[in-house]
Order: C-alpha cells, then sequence, then structure tokens
C-alpha cells in the first residue's frame, strides 16, 4: 500500500515539473488591404509640376505606386533613391520621404527595420506640425510593442496622450485585446459599462474555455483523455495506443528476464508518458487561444481598434 502511494506521489511531482501557464499568447494580426490604403488620402501636398520633372520626384511617385499596391520592398527601394536624389535643402520633402519608408516598415511587419528607419532619420525633429505626427506616433507605438520594448512604448503612449487623448485610449484599449490580457480586459469592462462587446468577450470565452489542470489531469489518469477533453481525436488515439504499446513491451521484456530491454523500454514510457501530460495541458492553451483569437479579433476590426485602422493617412 505504501509503495502504491509512493508511486503515486511520485507521478503527481514529475507531473507538477510538466506544468503548463494558462496566461494566453494570441495571435492576433490584421492583414492590411491595398483598397484601405487607397481610400486614405495622402498626408502631404502633391509633387509640383516642376517636382514631378526631376529625378528624385519620378522616384518618389513610382515609390507610391508600388506602397499602393502593397509591394513595400520595391517602395522602399524606390524611396531610398528618390531620397539619395533629393536635393539637401529640401528639408520638408526629405521628410516625407523618410516617413513613407517608415509606413513601408511598418506595413509589411518590419517592426524592428521601421525603428530603424526612424533612429536614423530626421523624424525625430518633427513636432505636432507635421502632418503626419499622429500616425507616426501611432506607428512608433505598435512597433515598440511588437519588439517588447516597453519603455519606449510607454513613453511614446504619454506623447499621444498629451496630444491625441481619444487614441491613446484606443491604443491601450487595443493593446489589451490583442495581448489577451484577461485581468485587465475585466477591468476595462467594468470601467466602461457601455462597450458591451468586451463584456460580451468575457463572458464567451469563459464559456467556451478549456481548463490546462483538467487536460494534464486527465491526461496523467488516462494518457490520450486529455487531447480528447480539448477535442484532439486523433491525437488522443495516437496517445493512447502508443503508451499501450510501450507498457506491453516493457511487461514482455521483463517477464522474459531481459532486464535491460525492459528497463529501456521504461523509459520510454515515462518520456512519452510524462510528454503527454505536458502536450495535453499546451493541447488546452491553444485551444483556449483560438478561441478567444475568434471572439477578440472580430471585436477589434468592427471598432476599428487595430493600430493600423487608427492611421488618417496614406501614401
Amino acid at each position: 500500500m505504501k509503495s502504491k502511494l509512493l508511486l503515486l506521489l511520485l507521478v503527481v511531482f514529475l507531473s507538477s515539473c510538466y506544468k503548463v501557464s494558462d496566461k494566453l499568447e494570441p495571435q492576433v494580426n490584421y492583414a492590411v488591404q491595398d483598397r484601405y490604403l487607397k481610400q486614405l488620402p495622402p498626408a502631404f501636398p502633391e509633387l509640383s509640376y516642376e517636382e514631378k520633372k526631376e529625378a528624385w520626384g519620378k522616384e518618389y511617385i513610382l515609390g507610391q505606386r508600388f506602397a499602393q499596391d502593397l509591394d513595400f520592398y520595391r517602395a522602399i527601394t524606390t524611396f531610398k533613391r528618390s531620397e539619395y536624389l533629393l536635393p539637401e535643402e529640401d528639408t520638408e520633402r526629405l521628410l516625407e520621404i523618410q516617413y513613407q519608408m517608415l509606413l513601408c516598415y511598418y506595413l509589411g511587419k518590419r517592426y524592428q527595420d521601421a525603428i530603424q528607419t526612424y533612429n536614423h532619420s530626421k523624424l525625430y525633429t518633427t513636432t505636432i506640425a507635421f502632418p503626419a505626427y499622429h500616425d507616426m506616433l501611432v506607428i512608433l507605438y505598435e512597433c515598440y510593442i511588437e519588439t517588447g520594448d516597453q519603455l519606449k512604448a510607454e513613453h511614446t503612449l504619454r506623447t499621444i496622450r498629451s496630444y491625441y487623448p481619444e487614441t491613446a485610449k484606443k491604443l491601450e484599449l487595443a493593446t489589451i485585446l490583442i495581448e489577451g490580457d484577461l485581468i485587465a480586459l475585466e477591468k476595462e469592462s467594468q470601467q466602461s459599462p457601455s462597450q458591451t462587446y468586451l463584456s460580451e468577450i468575457l463572458t464567451e470565452y469563459d464559456a467556451k474555455k478549456k481548463s490546462v489542470k483538467k487536460a494534464q489531469t486527465f491526461n496523467m489518469i488516462l494518457p490520450g483523455a486529455g487531447y480528447l477533453y480539448v477535442g484532439q481525436k486523433q491525437s488522443a488515439v495516437t496517445a493512447f495506443l502508443l503508451n499501450g504499446l510501450f507498457i506491453a513491451a516493457a511487461v514482455h521484456f521483463f517477464c522474459k528476464g531481459e532486464i535491460a530491454a525492459g528497463v529501456i523500454t521504461t523509459s520510454f514510457e515515462a518520456g512519452w508518458y510524462f510528454g503527454g501530460i505536458y502536450g495535453a495541458g499546451e493541447s488546452a492553451k491553444l485551444y483556449n487561444e483560438r478561441v478567444y483569437e475568434d471572439l477578440a479579433y472580430p471585436a477589434l476590426n468592427r471598432n476599428g481598434l487595430f493600430p493600423v485602422l487608427m492611421l488618417q493617412y496614406g501614401f
């Protein structure tokens, strides 16, 4: 009896080593479309007749066309040529070209490149008088969030809050929804009861989510049961059969007196067993993340909360 109890305690202890965090890490992304970009007005004055005739002006116009077609690689290359050909004294157009490159990197989800473009440009000298100042701050905020630079993200958000308080509120809510911060979402829902979609997301998520602990416990009791709990029938059958096969093989070897082979097979079974417990927990977490994504994406899209949807200007 004592040996069975010790074995059970050992299993529980080893299972706890395979604990899976139930913190959500959703992937809620917005894919920008060319028709959305084309409906946004340009931030800067159209090139004059004389500017269009200049070499830099021709490259600039070509870069805009590439960007509108979402061909950001060629757009950036063309804007760089335009920047190189631009007369040094034309500082206004220089800022415009550098911003266009920043926007291209951002829309292409190359966030680190966007930050580097900003750091190596004259854009840091701009003020609220710069036509695309609002959009530039929104871009920088999301780039810092995406690259994990929380300090600069918070600094940028404070700047946005100073000049564009409504945008700051939307960005804060967007970040909560995109990151799947359920505690912050619950708090926001209580503080903004008029935004009923927040409480609806929480209610529906609570109704559909699976327990990570339950999935692991089920798989600890019966290999494969944890996967079945989250709807992965094929994985459940595979886990059950392989565990059974390893156990049968180990028993066979021990009964035949082939101790070494039995020990090796048992070690394989132990690895598969505890790996299955961890895998069941991961599957439950992944299931919850997909449930959350299906709820959060429509809300973000419908309410214009994706940062890219807050941009006021295009190319």
